[in-house]
């Protein structure tokens, strides 16, 4: 009897399916059952911590679509989350469903964000990452002078999401809410990587000489690239506005930009599945922390009040670790621990 003992293609397509085998499909649509069940059966705190990962998991594939793929490194995707919460925020203050608002909050932020990325036709690497930093700080400056717009230093104020008369005012339904959007916003990621445009961004990202030679517009590619990922950067600035139910422009500095970069880092540069494991990584990571300080105080009564200094310093220990053992992230250990086990137990 003779049967296949791999995964074999003769085309192009079939090589580029995001799912290429039935047991993929299996076992995705087994975790996304998983998913769907589990915050059944979690208190409050669970499900919160599951909401926000996947904010963080929306804000970190758009940023690795950016930079892992395309190369253009980018220090103030915080501050193009938090264009996309004001405006979303003003949008549903005045009256625009919540899908719309959503919708405008992202296109907003991708018009700014393309503003910013115009000098990425002419600058690259550390300086392109200081160009993006100072678009950081000129929009945190708005934030906090925006008047009536941000609310200034006060901030806005944002009811539940409703959505045909359903209103989402619990961490339950807004976890459903919000895993829908991360798998939309993974699908569309996948998508665009499979895609000519994708093919293109790392083309750029690794030899940009040769991709220009080759045809590929580089000024038309790093625009599309920061449009793509700032609306995607705004759908979760507005999402985590709405469901915090509160905006203000101290949320989003440059150590937001900090987390999500390292998030893209740890994770995996290039790899929407590293984008997952990055964001899971750094949103789980404080809450452990947490919750070994109150486990600690008893010991160590000091250890509750600086609990924010271990966390930035643990942080930093983290991220420079995975830089010197795993600089390929957890994308690519995942990758060798099925490689490991496909092989089982043969060496080679």
């Amino acid at each position: 009897m003779q049967g296949k003992c791999g995964l074999f293609f003769t085309s192009y397509r079939g090589e580029a399916q995001i799912f290429q085998s039935g047991f993929q499909k299996l076992m995705v649509g087994l975790f996304a059952a998983v998913l769907i069940a589990v915050p059944l059966g979690l208190d409050n705190y669970l499900v919160s911590v599951m909401n926000l990962i996947f904010i963080a998991v929306i804000g970190a594939v758009s940023l690795n679509l950016l930079t892992g793929a395309c190369g253009q490194i980018s220090l103030g995707h915080g501050a193009f989350i938090g264009v996309g919460a004001f405006a979303a925020g003003q949008c549903s203050l005045h009256g625009v469903p919540f899908p719309l608002a959503i919708l405008s909050g992202g296109l907003v932020t991708a018009l700014v964000g393309m503003v910013f990325g115009v000098p990425s036709l002419r600058l690259k690497g550390i300086y392109l990452a200081i160009a993006t930093l100072a678009a950081q700080l000129v929009l945190e400056f708005v934030f906090l002078h925006g008047g009536e717009v941000t609310g200034g230093s006060n901030g806005l104020l944002l009811d539940p999401p409703q959505m045909f008369g359903f209103s989402f005012d619990s961490e339950i339904r807004m976890y459903y809410l919000l895993f829908a959007f991360a798998a939309l916003s993974l699908l569309m990621v996948s998508n665009i990587m499979r895609s000519k445009y994708g093919r293109a961004f790392v083309s750029i990202r690794d030899f940009y000489l040769s991709a220009e030679i080759n045809g590929v517009n580089l000024f038309w590619y790093k625009i599309i690239a920061f449009g793509v990922s700032s609306f995607l950067a705004g759908v979760a600035g507005g999402l985590w506005g709405h469901y915090t139910g509160y905006i203000s422009g101290e949320q989003f500095n440059i150590g937001l930009s900090i987390t999500y970069l390292a998030m893209v880092v740890i994770g995996g540069l290039g790899s929407v599945l590293g984008s997952v494991f990055g964001a899971v990584f750094l949103t789980v990571l404080p809450e452990v922390l947490n919750v070994l300080a109150n486990g600690l105080s008893d010991y160590i009564p000091a250890i509750t009040q600086r609990v924010g200094a271990i966390q930035h310093g643990v942080f930093g220990l983290v991220l420079i670790l995975f830089l010197v053992y795993e600089p390929e992230g957890l994308a690519h250990r995942w990758r060798l621990i099925k490689a490991y086990w496909k092989l089982y137990p043969f060496a080679h």
